[in-house]
C-alpha cells in the first residue's frame, strides 16, 4: 500500500471562521474545506465546485451511489445530499474530522449517506465497492497537503474498478507540485488515457476527471446544451469549463471523450 495509511497527530483537526466562512484545518493553516454559514451547502472554494463536474456527463437518480474520498469540511457530501438524489458513501481515515464536522460543519444526517472510517485503499477494495459508484470524488490530504496521500497505480486501478459500468471519477491535485506529473501518469494507466484537465484554481489546485464506459461523442451544441442545463440546475459554472475544455480539443465540431 502506498504512502501511510494512519491518521497522524500532525492531523488534529481544528477550525476558524472569516467573513462568515467557516474553515477546516489539520494542525496547520492549510485549508482542508470550508462551509458558508448561513447557507451550508454551498460550495465555498472554487475547486470543490469542480470536483461535481462529472454532472455534465451523468444524471444521478435515486438509484445511484456516489462515492467521496476524503471528508474534509463535508462540502461535496452536503451538496450532494442536497442537490441529488443519489446515495452518498465516505471513505474518511481520521474519526476526528468527522466528529468536527458533527459538531461546526452541520454533516447531515441522511439514509442516504454512510460515513467509514477507514483507509481510502482499503474501502476501495470492500467486495461491496466493486462497480457500484456512478461517482467517486477523491480529495485525500494530510496536514501538510503536499500532494494526494493515495496516488499509486493500484489506488486510481481501484478506484476504476469501483465505478459502475459508465462512471467517472474526480480527483483533486496540485498542478504546480511534484506530485502532479505522477498522479497523472498513474490515472491515465489506470484509465485507458480517456482523461480531462479542468483549468487550475484557488491555491494551485487542479481537477482531473476521468472516464470509465462507453466512449462519449456528442456535438459541441449538445454539450454546451448539458453544460447550461447542469449550471441552471445546479449553479455551477459549468458552461465556463465546457467552453475550457473545448477549447482544448483538436476537433472543433464535436467532443468525444
Amino acid at each position: 500500500m502506498s504512502n501511510r495509511h494512519q491518521p497522524s497527530p500532525d492531523d488534529v483537526p481544528s477550525m476558524s471562521e472569516l467573513a462568515g466562512v467557516r474553515y477546516l484545518h489539520l494542525g496547520t493553516e492549510w485549508v482542508q474545506g470550508a462551509m458558508r454559514v448561513r447557507k451550508p451547502a454551498d460550495l465555498v472554494l472554487g475547486y470543490t465546485q469542480q470536483m461535481m463536474a462529472w454532472l455534465m456527463f451523468l444524471e444521478p437518480t435515486p438509484e445511484s451511489h456516489v462515492g467521496i474520498l476524503g471528508l474534509g469540511a463535508g462540502s461535496l457530501l452536503r451538496f450532494t445530499l442536497a442537490h441529488t438524489p443519489a446515495s452518498v458513501e465516505v471513505a474518511e481515515w481520521n474519526p476526528a474530522v468527522t466528529a468536527l464536522c458533527q459538531a461546526y460543519f452541520r454533516l447531515p444526517v441522511s439514509d442516504r449517506s454512510q460515513i467509514d472510517h477507514t483507509d481510502a485503499e482499503l474501502w476501495l477494495a470492500k467486495p461491496r465497492n466493486m462497480g457500484r459508484y456512478l461517482a467517486l470524488m477523491v480529495d485525500l490530504y494530510d496536514a501538510q497537503a503536499q500532494g494526494p496521500v493515495r496516488d499509486s497505480p493500484e489506488f486510481y486501478r481501484g478506484c476504476r474498478d469501483a465505478l459502475a459500468d459508465a462512471g467517472m471519477m474526480t480527483v483533486n491535485l496540485f498542478g504546480e507540485h511534484a506530485s502532479f506529473p505522477r498522479n497523472m501518469a498513474n490515472i491515465r494507466e489506470a484509465f485507458d488515457g480517456r482523461v480531462l484537465e479542468l483549468p487550475e484554481i484557488d491555491a494551485g489546485n487542479k481537477v482531473v476527471l476521468a472516464f470509465k464506459g462507453p466512449l462519449l461523442q456528442v456535438s459541441v451544441a449538445q454539450f454546451l446544451e448539458r453544460a447550461a442545463d447542469v449550471e441552471s440546475a445546479y449553479k455551477l459554472p459549468a458552461r465556463r469549463w465546457a467552453r475550457f475544455l473545448l477549447s482544448k480539443r483538436a476537433d472543433p465540431s464535436s467532443f468525444t471523450i
